[in-house]
């Protein structure tokens, strides 16, 4: 199969792109380098476009149980609590991972107990923790929330995200991968078409 970059009149094989050192992005105008992830910037709930407050500004957001949101914690009206995730997907082909960067729930106890670890990003053996995605992940998730597991990882790594129903189409992609031309259309959905430099 292979896959049509508009524009120039030209096809090229989909693994052949990704495997470029870099490749022109005929939507957004950059030129990027090789497999590039991808990320929502707030949990889909998050009600306002307003700029991201520090992660330090957060026990005071908890005490006066108010919206909070910032690169790597969200909570919404004192009583929904976010962290900012990462669901990888391996491409078939290519060595590196494809992620989405995304936001799963937790409970306010495991809330409490990442935020208060976030700066050492030391977690020990705790984990997994039940948590709900709460974006979009198209053509994947339509719906939410989906149910996961969020696995902890050390050294201020973002925690990753497994679909817990292995029988959904997420849940598939994850445990065997996608295709280069499948990893093209993502990007193209996401407005990142690309076209060869």
């Amino acid at each position: 199969m292979v896959w049509p970059f508009s524009g120039k009149g030209k096809a090229a094989d989909a693994l052949t792109t990704l495997s470029a050192p870099s490749w022109h992005c005929a939507s957004c105008g950059g030129e990027h380098h090789g497999l590039i992830d991808l990320a929502s910037r707030a949990p889909d709930y998050w009600p306002s476009h307003d700029p991201y407050e520090p992660n330090d500004a957060l026990p005071a957001a908890l005490a006066e149980e108010r919206n909070f949101l910032s690169e790597d914690f969200c909570v919404i009206a004192g009583k929904h609590f976010f962290v900012r995730s990462v669901l990888e997907i391996p491409v078939r082909g290519l060595d590196q991972v494809f992620a989405f960067g995304c936001w799963g729930t937790l409970s306010r106890d495991h809330f409490d107990a990442y935020a208060a670890r976030f700066d050492s990003g030391d977690y020990g053996e705790e984990g997994p923790w039940y948590s709900w995605l709460s974006n979009i992940l198209r053509p994947y998730v339509a719906d939410l929330p989906l149910g996961c597991a969020m696995h902890l990882r050390s050294g201020r790594q973002r925690p990753r995200l497994r679909v817990e129903d292995d029988h959904h189409p997420l849940a598939i992609a994850q445990e065997v991968g996608i295709s280069p031309e499948e990893m093209l259309a993502i990007y193209d959905t996401y407005g990142h078409r690309p076209e060869p430099l």
